[in-house]
This record gives structure tokens, sequence and C-alpha cells, in this order.
């Protein structure tokens, strides 16, 4: 799926470049010859020292530059943007999570709609073509058509969150229309592997149950989710930033969706331990299913998810064990 020669010698800009998905791209992007610049401005969403150490092992790269800033600042952006001049930015940066949008609407409207807009000004104005945007499954609601195919109607967004992301994909394709930019909009279907942000299920439930502590299950465990490891979510953006042309919409996901319950005992399988349920209502803003129709990704980008949830979560635990090794010898230090 990845051509070397498409990335190497490119200098690509990565917003979000040092969080769970940004890092990883980071490093796929200097191991194919790319210099790249990640721009962050390590939110305290959650421990900017998780941030810091998922870049680690891009620090001190010759083709690498990591830059704080925040996407909302079109100075600090804008200087960004002229000292990397960059051929392709890949945005990556938002606000995430589905449940704080409802608690903060505002935040995610700056941080998302605001943001997006910084960054496709000063790509237009300073003569970027190419414009990779992270967007998310989250667009298609609770839409009862299942796969989830990019040709399908997404007007009725049931968070904010998901309302940024499906706006962020508007103003991208305004964008294309006005100034001839070329965009490509990719739809990431529930991400997971080493490094994920400790709020996000695979996560959260790992680190409880290997706790011995309860997990919080909303609903009857029924709720469906296609859970993508980040490697191939990885080929997937460097496959559209190669073929960035035009304007197009991609769903990247694993399209094998697997219930909570089933979920949870490939945790448990993966650890070694036995999960404690508590029970609890669902939530607002949560969808029943996500499921990915990824057939015109596979004809158009290549695109070919070859890791199965099993094995992904066995990656997941081995890098989280590792991580809490590392944290207790820090704090025994």
């Amino acid at each position: 799926m990845i051509h070397q020669a498409g990335i190497a010698g490119s200098s690509i800009f990565v917003t979000g470049g040092a969080g769970f998905i940004g890092s990883h791209l980071c490093e796929a992007l200097l191991s194919l010859g790319a210099s790249v610049t990640a721009y962050d401005n390590f939110d305290l969403f959650y421990d900017p020292a998780v941030k810091r150490r998922n870049v680690s092992g891009c620090i001190g790269h010759d083709r690498f530059r990591l830059v704080e800033g925040d996407i909302r600042d079109m100075a600090t952006t804008d200087r960004a943007l002229k000292a990397a001049r960059p051929e392709i930015i890949v945005h990556l940066a938002a606000r995430a999570g589905v449940r704080p949008s409802i608690e903060d609407p505002i935040l995610y409207q700056s941080v998302n709609m605001h943001g997006t807009t910084v960054m496709l000004e000063c790509a237009r104005k300073q003569g970027i073509r190419r414009f990779i945007f992270g967007s998310s499954s989250s667009v298609y609601g609770n839409n009862a058509k299942v796969p989830y195919s990019e040709a399908d109607a997404v007007d009725h967004p049931i968070s904010p969150y998901a309302a940024t992301k499906r706006s962020g994909e508007l103003l991208c394709h305004t964008y294309h229309h006005l100034y001839g930019m070329d965009v490509t909009c990719l739809r990431f279907f529930t991400v997971y592997g080493p490094r994920q942000r400790p709020d996000l299920a695979i996560h959260k439930f790992t680190r409880l149950i290997d706790a011995g502590m309860p997990i919080p299950v909303f609903g009857d465990g029924g709720m469906r989710r296609d859970h993508t490891f980040v490697g191939d979510i990885v080929a997937g953006v460097i496959a559209a930033m190669e073929r960035c042309c035009g304007y197009h919409i991609y769903n990247l996901g694993e399209s094998r969706p697997v219930s909570l319950s089933v979920l949870i005992q490939s945790i448990e399988r993966a650890l070694g331990r036995e999960a404690v349920i508590d029970r609890q209502p669902l939530q607002p803003g949560d969808v029943h299913q996500t499921y990915a129709d990824v057939s015109l990704a596979a004809r158009d980008l290549g695109y070919e998810p070859r890791t199965h949830l099993d094995d992904g979560l066995k990656l997941f635990v081995a890098w989280y064990r590792e991580v809490s090794k590392l944290v207790l010898r820090s704090a025994s230090n």
C-alpha cells in the first residue's frame, strides 16, 4: 500500500503530531525518508508528558522537528508553516471525545472548526496544495443503514464533536471549490493500539481490569464498534497523501465490528485477567454501532486493514505493560 517513492524527500506538516495517531504517522513518514514537522499544543485534555513520550523516538532525528503551537493561533501557525515549507499538511489536531463535547461545545467549536479554518487559510496563503483532514466515523450518527458508506447522508450528527467533524469536511470542500486545493478527508473508525489515549475504551478497560477495578459498561454490552488498528490507519493516511487530488472522503475502518461484550472478552484474554462489570445506563451522544464500508478506500487507495482485533490487542497490552513498568521505575527514582 505504501510507496516509498511518493513520500521520500517530501516535507510533511502534521498537526496533532505528538498525539496517538499523529506520533505513529510521524515515525512512519520518517522511516520512508520524509522530513516531518509535528505541530502540537500539548493540551491538558490528558497528561502532556504522555504526548512527549509518544514522540520521544523521533526527537533528535535530523529530519524531524517538533513545534509547539495552537492551530487557532494564526500568527504562530503561519510562522511554523513558513519555516517547514511543506508539500502536504496532515491535519489531525482536534479536541476529541463525544461525551466531553456535550459538556463544553464552545471549546469544541473553537478548536475543531476555527482551528481547521486557520489551517486551511494558512495553507491557502502559502500555496500548499495538498491537505489531509482527519475526520471521524461519528459523522454518521445513528444511521440505521450499515455498513456506513461515504455516499450516505450525514446530516444528523448526535454530538457537538460529530457536528464539528462534519463541519470540518464542509470547510475543506469550500477551500477545494474556491482555491483548487487538493483535499482528502479520512473518516477514522475507533482507532486503537499502542499509545491510545487514556480516556478511550480499550486503554481505560485494560487499566481498570489490570488493577482489579470495575469497568463501566454503558447499556447491555450490545453496542458495536469497528475497532481499527493504528498501523492500518497510518498506512491508509499515507496512501491518501500519495494520491491526494481533487476532493474526496474515505472511510478508514476494519470493517469487522464487534460488540462491547466481545471486546471485553478479547481484552480479558489478552490480559489474562477477568473483568468486573459495572452496568450503567446508555450515555447521550453514543451511537449504537459503527461499521465501515471500505470498498472505496480499497479501490482508490489500495487500503487493506490487516490487523485482527485479537492480534492488535496483544500488541496494545504489551505496550501498556512496558509503559507501566517505565512509570513505576520513574516514580521510584
